[in-house]
């Protein structure tokens, strides 16, 4: 196997833009070395099989779709609020649409994990490490709610994202931004005394 580390990853992003344009079915070695404009051969020097290829790619996704830690440090030093919230998921939707092959990418695999049990388990783990991050960086920055309210987050802006990558028009009449903060809102109300105070 070759180790060009810039050849390596420019093939999982030419592996990602197929894997959204085509589907599953066209993720093939050849067709990512038509994608990456390479000669034909080159993706099977570097990834061993079809299976080797997709659980790097999983890792690629993730490292596309990660925030940019000074962006995300210069986020953070708000105080710890809904408002915060608010902010980390405008963001968080902001990302997604830059990056909506990484998603695409992502959605196929979750169909071809329904038939096939090797790919189930690896991406099995891939998101419940993923969850369990996003959860443990939501409580560790002392922001509003507990785990079982971050959990009910993460599937609401997952719904979201579904529908506003695939199917826009679908949620565009109710207004994304407007319904990420109301998701926000309702998932983590203020406190009584606080919300007296609002309302005065």
């Amino acid at each position: 196997m070759r180790q060009n580390p810039t050849r390596r990853t420019a093939l999982l992003d030419a592996a990602i833009e197929v894997l959204a344009d085509e589907g599953s079915r066209g993720l093939t070695l050849r067709a990512v070395d038509q994608q990456a404009e390479v000669p034909t051969g080159t993706t099977s020097n570097y990834f061993s099989n079809r299976a080797d290829l997709l659980e790097q790619l999983m890792l690629r996704v993730r490292e596309r779709l990660t925030p940019d830690p000074r962006e995300l440090a210069e986020t953070m030093r708000a105080t710890p609020s809904r408002d915060l919230v608010k902010t980390l998921m405008h963001q968080l939707l902001d990302r997604t649409r830059r990056e909506r092959s990484s998603h695409l990418a992502l959605l196929e695999l979750r169909l071809e994990a329904t038939r096939r049990p090797e790919l189930d388990i690896a991406l099995t783990r891939f998101f419940t490490a993923d969850l369990e991050a996003n959860v443990a960086f939501h409580v560790d920055a002392g922001l509003p709610g507990d785990s079982g309210s971050v959990l009910l987050l993460y599937l609401g802006m997952l719904g979201l994202i579904v529908d506003d990558l695939t199917m826009p028009e679908v949620l565009r009449p109710h207004g994304v931004e407007a319904l990420v903060d109301n998701l926000v809102d309702r998932l983590f109300p203020p406190p009584a005394g606080e919300e007296a105070v609002d309302q005065e």
